[in-house]
């Protein structure tokens, strides 16, 4: 039996806490750590809407002292943002799993941060992934598993392309929409507009995976103009306004584009026609295309990829990890014990 404490308990972490659940023949709910002061002393029960009377903490040394064999973070994007989760969680002893951005491939953002994570990981004997569904596997680790079939691999292009429209109020806010062009200028200018988090990760896993040293990486951001009037219950697009953002990641190898990644992502692209799915070209021998249609949905994939890397990572090395460097994962099927 895996004891799973859940860290964040948002959407994607009570998308998680279900995920434990829906499993007690291999997973066991080890604690919960609210972000929120307002959820703690609740139950998990009355969070998610069914039975459980495993009671929420604000206070996460409580939760460690348990010493659960891992610890699921599901809070924020980057390296600083989840850095008092990962170490105290590491120092305790507990494997753990996060679906940051930023920790699919940390040496693209903060060397320091990794190679001392590395080092706290390797002196505790724990393993610290970062996983989800993009980065994490779409744009990276199906690309990787799909060059095994290759003899020769010469570039690679591929693209996710996705609709906004379930999303809240923060990823609208982050991606642009709802905004005039000149406000999405100024908001990619400033920072304020992000859109996707995630390429230089992707791009640098890929690379790891091929023996390609990445020397440069270019990113563009620009504004998907809608034609015609588009609405989500957290914001209105109206004509010749922002309806999403396109962004372009490219990593070059001695000077040569070897790695293009395209994620154009907007609210409600079928109403101008736009089909959404994800699409993979490698260029090799033999070339392959791979296209996905609609989309992987990225909330459950998120779920489902972290909760199925849980007994991979209790049986890992120790240090800070890569999907790349596990085993291919697997589904853990509700009802079907862990082998």
């Amino acid at each position: 039996m895996i004891r799973v404490a859940q860290w964040g308990t948002g959407a994607m972490g009570q998308g998680l806490l279900n995920f434990v659940l829906d499993r007690p023949e291999a997973l066991e709910p080890a604690g919960a750590i609210v972000t929120n002061p307002a959820k703690s002393g609740m139950t998990v029960g009355e969070l998610v809407g069914r039975e459980c009377a495993l009671v929420m903490t604000h206070d996460p040394s409580s939760v460690l002292r348990s010493k659960p064999d891992v610890v699921v973070i599901c809070t924020q994007s980057n390296l600083h943002e989840i850095t008092d989760q990962v170490v105290p969680a590491v120092e305790a002893g507990c494997n753990v799993i996060c679906i940051a951005e930023k920790l699919a491939y940390p040496w693209a953002s903060d060397p320091d941060w990794a190679a001392r994570v590395d080092r706290l990981a390797l002196e505790n004997r724990v393993s610290v992934l970062g996983t989800g569904v993009n980065p994490g596997f779409v744009l990276d680790a199906l690309i990787v598993m799909w060059t095994s079939v290759c003899l020769e691999v010469e570039r690679i292009e591929a693209a996710r392309v996705n609709d906004l429209s379930p999303f809240g109020p923060t990823v609208m806010k982050s991606q642009g929409v709802g905004t005039t062009p000149e406000e999405f200028a100024r908001g990619v200018a400033d920072g304020s507009i992000v859109g996707h988090i995630g390429f230089p990760e992707s791009i640098h896993l890929i690379a790891k995976a091929l023996g390609w040293e990445i020397d440069r990486i270019e990113e563009t951001r620009e504004p998907i103009i809608s034609q015609v009037e588009r609405s989500t219950p957290h914001v209105h697009v109206a004509p010749g306004n922002v309806a999403g953002c396109r962004q372009v990641g490219r990593g070059y190898a001695g000077g040569e584009l070897k790695i293009e990644l395209v994620h154009p992502q907007q609210i409600h692209p079928e109403s101008e026609g736009q089909e959404t799915g994800d699409y993979i070209t490698i260029v090799g021998k033999p070339t392959i295309r791979m296209q996905n249609s609609p989309e992987l949905p990225g909330g459950l994939g998120t779920i489902a990829s972290t909760g199925n890397y849980i007994p991979l990572i209790v049986k890992a090395p120790p240090g800070l990890l890569t999907v790349i460097d596990l085993p291919l994962p697997r589904p853990l099927l509700p009802g079907r014990p862990r082998r």
